[in-house]
């Protein structure tokens, strides 16, 4: 009986441990904080806006960065915005820049979606909503904003800890890159959308030969004649130009006049059509420019270039690249040799493009380091790049010391070229790469389902001539 008895005793006791040790799990479970709350414990970081979004916690963040990242404990700081799509932590998770500004509208990248994971979007330093006040123009490089991504990985990287992609486009391409050559270890993989690599600044002779032989000389002879029908009639034009400007409150200070504002938004018309438009849409251009009327012209130009694009307006949002187009970048310089004459000013430099009391000096060094650094230490990176688009014409290469990485071309693409548009057999090795850099397995990963507003199309078209 007391045999007995004591073994009751003994279950009640552990029925009674184990159902306590249960509570105090699923208290601590309950407990555990809210990614929002985990997100804003890190210091520097704060909340601007949450938005609702179906499967997803959505956050608009400021994160707050030392102007200059070589003396982080100076005072100087300022504050970075960024985006958080948060999936799960236990997803991969893909950092995104467009080189730009942030969107602060809910979206995924292509890797993003491919990988089913978290986005964070980082604005690059000195655009609008990024600037330091006052600006300290000099610290507006490649090295400081890859420090800045640098930061803001280090931050979220205890929350979200899995693996790491970077990811962009055009100039978003180029960041992602030169992330990469400066916290090679950061990243588990790179994947870079139409990025130029412009060497030597001085030496542009690959696009005047791209410009001479994409598309259809057809196509090409309807573009020329529409841009030399431009300059032909820049008298009446520019009335019409100067009127419109008027209408709108457009100035012209920081270009120096109306008229090379004009001739900038022509010189740009080639280029902008193969930028963002596909061969089949050359229907569209006027055939027989010579025989168009004044607004046939104006509207095919204004269309593919826009003529508010080198206004004072036009430009101030995008002071931050010129700025860096002139310091360190390159920027192209055509000869478009169908234009004769005609042209008063020719391809202008960024430094016309920036105000003048900011100062600019070209750093020749900057991109033969990050050029030389993928020939040779490329690892775990992919580039895609499309056919007819200008900015492929000087693109980055790889040489014998990069491993597992890709370049990859889409026939005819332009610059919203992606891998999904990639002929099938490079579609699918570039889609296991991207996933075996995240951490995957090919076989069994699903990409999340497609969402018309969240997966876009990536093509944004940038003002004028901009990658």
């Amino acid at each position: 009986m007391r045999k007995a008895l004591r073994w009751l005793l003994s279950l009640v006791v552990l029925i009674g441990t184990m159902t306590a040790t249960a509570a105090t799990a699923g208290a601590a479970t309950a407990a555990e904080p809210d990614i929002k709350d985990r997100i804003l414990a890190i210091p520097g970081m704060s909340l601007i806006q949450e938005k609702p979004y179906a499967g997803y916690r959505y956050f608009v963040l400021d994160y707050t960065q030392p102007v200059d990242h070589h003396n982080p404990y100076r005072r100087a700081t300022f504050q970075q915005r960024i985006t958080v799509l948060h999936k799960d932590t236990d997803r991969p998770t893909v950092m995104y820049t467009s080189g730009y500004d942030v969107s602060t509208t809910p979206s995924r990248s292509e890797p993003t979606q491919l990988v089913d994971g978290n986005q964070v979007s980082v604005e690059y330093r000195y655009f609008p909503e990024s600037r330091p006040t006052p600006a300290d123009w000099s610290k507006d490089d490649i090295w400081q904003a890859a420090s800045d991504q640098h930061a803001i990985f280090k931050a979220l990287k205890p929350i979200y800890a899995k693996n790491w992609l970077t990811t962009g486009a055009s100039k978003g391409g180029m960041t992602a890159t030169y992330y990469k050559r400066f916290y090679p270890r950061d990243m588990d993989g790179v994947v870079a959308y139409v990025a130029p690599d412009d060497v030597v600044n001085n030496e542009d002779s690959a696009y005047d030969r791209f410009l001479a032989n994409v598309g259809t000389k057809e196509c090409r002879d309807k573009l020329a004649g529409v841009q030399r029908e431009a300059l032909v009639r820049r008298g009446p034009l520019e009335k019409k130009y100067q009127a419109y400007a008027a209408a709108n409150g457009y100035t012209f200070k920081t270009i120096g006049s109306l008229d090379k504002a004009y001739e900038a938004v022509v010189l740009d018309y080639v280029w902008g059509f193969w930028q963002y438009h596909l061969l089949a849409e050359c229907a569209t251009i006027p055939a027989d420019a010579a025989h168009a009327g004044d607004q046939a012209i104006w509207d095919s130009i204004d269309t593919i270039s826009g003529f508010s694009f080198y206004t004072d307006q036009g430009l101030a949002p995008y002071t931050a690249y010129y700025y860096q187009a002139g310091t360190q970048l390159g920027s192209p310089t055509i000869k478009q040799p169908w234009l004769g004459k005609l042209s008063r000013y020719g391809y202008q430099p960024p430094r016309n493009f920036v105000p003048r009391d900011i100062p600019m000096r070209f750093q020749p060094w900057a991109m033969r380091d990050v050029d030389t650094w993928v020939k040779h230490h490329a690892d775990h990176m992919l580039y895609v790049y499309g056919q007819n688009d200008p900015w492929g014409a000087e693109r980055f290469s790889l040489g014998a010391g990069a491993r597992d990485s890709y370049v990859y071309t889409v026939p005819g693409g332009n610059h919203g070229s992606k891998v999904a548009l990639l002929p099938s057999a490079q579609k699918s090795s570039a889609t296991a790469a991207i996933l075996r850099w995240a951490g995957l397995n090919a076989n069994a990963s699903k990409p999340a389902p497609f969402d018309a507003k969240l997966d876009a199309p990536a093509l944004t078209k940038e003002p004028a001539l901009r990658p």
